[in-house]
């Protein structure tokens, strides 16, 4: 049994980590909820698990997965592939998963965040939401880590850190109303700061344009090492994005971070736009109180969503006309981390990409 503790990380010397440093593992979510994933979810079970098998090739994978779905999760996913039965609303374990936090000895604890469908009975994406606010304490357990429960409500694809003092974050998602309406931007500032043990938060304005998490920060700019941004961008100037990457460029262009770098931007253009299918729709189960997939209705599609491995980076690519820019930059931002791209459409299609369905677990090294 792990502990749950009343104390902050910052207090007690633990600090979120940057995505690249060394890994223990990493942790997905089996998808199947059919009024999110078309076809009872199959073919984003096939682009799950590539991503679970990409991974898996430099770090260790656990993928957590419902009672009704556990034989299907263990037949798909290659054998040392570890596949445990957890109950869940969706599959989103950047999310729902803990924020885990290390200090200099190489300890690992987590951070267990309130987790309300992104915006509760405000504008959250469905209801009931307790099964998937229970996993992060269920990880700790397996992994066998003690806990900070908080009284925040936060994801963890709202997040993104250097590693050395400075967070990412939008004003769309974490000042949003379905969220902590009762804490001002200070007060969020230092819940950030005392659960993340960072100095310095960068506030962006907005996120991706019709991203339905209110502009999630991983799925629009992040860290790709200290002093370095990747931002999703557009040359499209009549795109509703341009003005969104816009105002993004100019913060980080105006910011140090915690150290007192100022921030080099690297922009990566986003694919399409893409709309969802007449076909894509219809294969989607429509229930009263989720957010319905309509045909026509723009994704918010982006390369940044991707996750760093120990010697890889998984990234999502779309058939689009942008696919081989994005894998180029790639290929120079992240060198010697080899590139490895996975089909992103069908993930996108429930809502996320890459590193939304993705949670490391670092070393603590």
């Amino acid at each position: 049994m792990t502990n749950t503790l009343h104390t902050t990380p910052a207090a007690d010397g633990y600090r979120m980590p940057a995505e690249w440093a060394p890994h223990a593992g990493c942790w997905l979510v089996w998808p199947e909820r059919p009024d999110n994933w078309r076809l009872g979810g199959k073919p984003a079970q096939r682009a799950f698990t590539a991503v679970a098998t990409a991974i898996a090739e430099t770090e260790a994978v656990t993928v957590a997965v419902s009672a009704g779905q556990y034989d299907n999760a263990r037949h798909h996913l290659p054998c040392h592939i570890r596949v445990v039965e957890m109950s869940n609303d969706d599959s989103w374990m950047r999310d729902i998963g803990p924020t885990f936090v290390v200090n200099d000895a190489g300890d690992v604890r987590g951070v267990d965040w309130q987790f309300n469908a992104w915006g509760g009975l405000v504008d959250g994406l469905y209801f009931p939401w307790a099964a998937d606010d229970a996993v992060a304490r269920k990880v700790c357990e397996i992994e066998g880590v003690n806990r900070y429960r908080t009284d925040f409500v936060l994801e963890g694809g709202s997040i993104d850190v250097d590693g050395e003092g400075t967070v990412l974050v939008t004003a769309e998602c974490l000042l949003s109303e379905g969220r902590n309406p009762e804490l001002t931007r200070e007060d969020i500032e230092q819940r950030l700061c005392d659960y993340l043990g960072v100095t310095q938060v960068v506030w962006l304005p907005e996120g991706v344009h019709l991203d339905e998490t209110n502009g999630h920060v991983d799925n629009f700019c992040r860290f790709v090492r200290p002093g370095q941004v990747m931002l999703t961008w557009t040359d499209d100037t009549d795109d509703p994005q341009y003005a969104r990457s816009l105002a993004a460029l100019e913060v980080l262009q105006s910011t140090t971070d915690a150290q007192g770098r100022r921030l080099e931007v690297v922009k990566i253009h986003q694919p399409g736009p893409i709309t969802i299918t007449a076909e894509e729709a219809d294969g989607v189960d429509a229930v009263d109180g989720t957010l319905p997939r309509q045909e026509g209705d723009r994704l918010a599609g982006s390369y940044v969503n991707s996750y760093i491995g120990n010697d890889i980076v998984v990234l999502p690519t779309f058939d689009d006309p942008h696919d081989q820019a994005a894998i180029d930059t790639y290929a120079r931002i992240f060198a010697p981390r080899r590139i490895v791209t996975v089909p992103g459409r069908e993930i996108l299609l429930g809502g996320g990409n890459v590193h939304c369905i993705t949670q490391q677990r670092p070393s603590g090294r």
